[in-house]
């Protein structure tokens, strides 16, 4: 038996639920781990431009490019474990299609596949999976019984009350790449805010915090209000004035608001995570990313990896009830704690960062492993 984390092979194997089934597992699937694609009706309508990959939804497509970039793929369909649906209800969307147009879209592709291949039936589906971050994908599927019931659905709305089935289903991680700013590194002695509220201000709970700790010097409140921060025109100026940033921000929709919003999360200690979307919202990423702890308001969630990682390991878990006492909960947080919170969210930086081509234990590798312990399906 191995005596320590320095013995296991992950290099984050305090956040495991269990190193040693992790390390094996994971060199088994990379070994032998296949999966078929099927060919896409339209390429125009499946298939995303990586350089067209941005938004809170582009999860979706970085997994396309990082399969086809993978070792797992495999020309031979016996070979495979598992069968991948190329159908993006993101692009459809895009396309102009409603979603009227999605279901009938989808029903007759996995028609096609039942009556121009064998693989289907051989498990009603249940050895096939698709990939939608849109919450639209995941509604669409549902429209078709042994695809919601069967298959497995790779989403970002991993919510209990959408639809979404735990233990077969798989949540996906809602990450906005390119990072505005570089990755978050050990140090704290720069987050002199206690919290940074991430949420949206059209629910109650929402609502409620901001009136709350609006006037809170130890709290920073973003909800897009940007004409209301008075940092804001500082900041502004700042970046106008520097051209590295400038040339940072070129890949951005809002370089300036965006690089304003990120900034603020190096200044954090927490950040909380609210918003009517639940824990899939970019701000999960976005805060493991910046070293900041995220505190998640999550009841009905399944949680990206959850049956691989312990997110009590890094991470502040709260009903929505506690943010009327959620200054006093992470106040009585003490510094040892708060350390190894920040240490831990630092060392799953990478399990949630897409690359242009898959590297190990990224994203897409982690997401393969949820595939990988999903493989199993009766033949008939």
């Amino acid at each position: 038996m191995k005596g320590n984390s320095t013995d296991y092979t992950s290099p984050f194997a305090e956040v495991l639920h269990s190193p040693i089934v992790f390390d094996q597992n994971y060199a088994r699937m990379e070994r032998d781990f296949k999966v078929f694609e099927y060919p896409e009706a339209e390429p125009s309508m499946y298939f995303f431009a990586l350089e067209d990959l941005r938004g809170q939804y582009a999860s979706e497509g970085h997994f396309f490019h990082n399969l086809r970039a993978s070792i797992f793929l495999t020309d031979d369909p016996d070979k495979a474990h598992l069968f991948f649906i190329p159908i993006s209800c993101q692009i459809m969307a895009e396309e102009g299609y409603s979603h009227q147009d999605m279901d009938r879209t989808i029903k007759n592709y996995i028609k096609n596949l039942i009556s121009e291949y064998p693989y289907w039936n051989r498990t009603l589906g249940a050895d096939h999976f698709l990939v939608a971050c849109h919450d639209i994908g995941l509604n669409a599927s549902s429209q078709i019984p042994q695809l919601e019931k069967n298959s497995i659905r790779v989403v970002c709305s991993s919510n209990y009350r959408s639809r979404y089935i735990p233990h077969k289903d798989v949540a996906l991680p809602q990450i906005v790449q390119p990072f505005a700013l570089p990755a978050g590194e050990f140090g704290t002695e720069n987050r002199t805010k206690l919290g940074l509220y991430v949420g949206s201000s059209d629910t109650k709970v929402g609502r409620d915090f901001i009136e709350a700790r609006k006037n809170d010097p130890e709290f920073d409140i973003w909800h897009t209000q940007l004409d209301n921060d008075p940092e804001f025109g500082i900041w502004k100026t700042q970046l106008d004035n520097d051209p590295g940033f400038e040339n940072r921000s070129t890949q951005l929709d809002e370089p300036r608001a965006t690089l304003f919003y990120v900034k603020k999360f190096y200044k954090a200690k927490f950040c909380i995570c609210h918003q009517s979307s639940g824990t899939n919202s970019a701000c999960v990423a976005e805060s493991i990313h910046s070293g900041c702890v995220p505190v998640i308001m999550s009841e009905y969630y399944d949680f990206p990896f959850n049956d691989i990682i312990n997110w009590k390991k890094f991470s502040i878990i709260v009903k929505e009830e506690d943010v009327y006492h959620l200054k006093e909960i992470l106040k009585a947080i003490s510094d040892e704690k708060y350390l190894e919170l920040q240490k831990n969210t630092v060392k799953v930086q990478r399990l949630f960062e897409w690359n242009s081509s898959p590297m190990e234990y990224d994203t897409f590798h982690m997401v393969m492993y949820e595939l990988w312990l999903r493989r199993h399906a009766i033949k008939y």
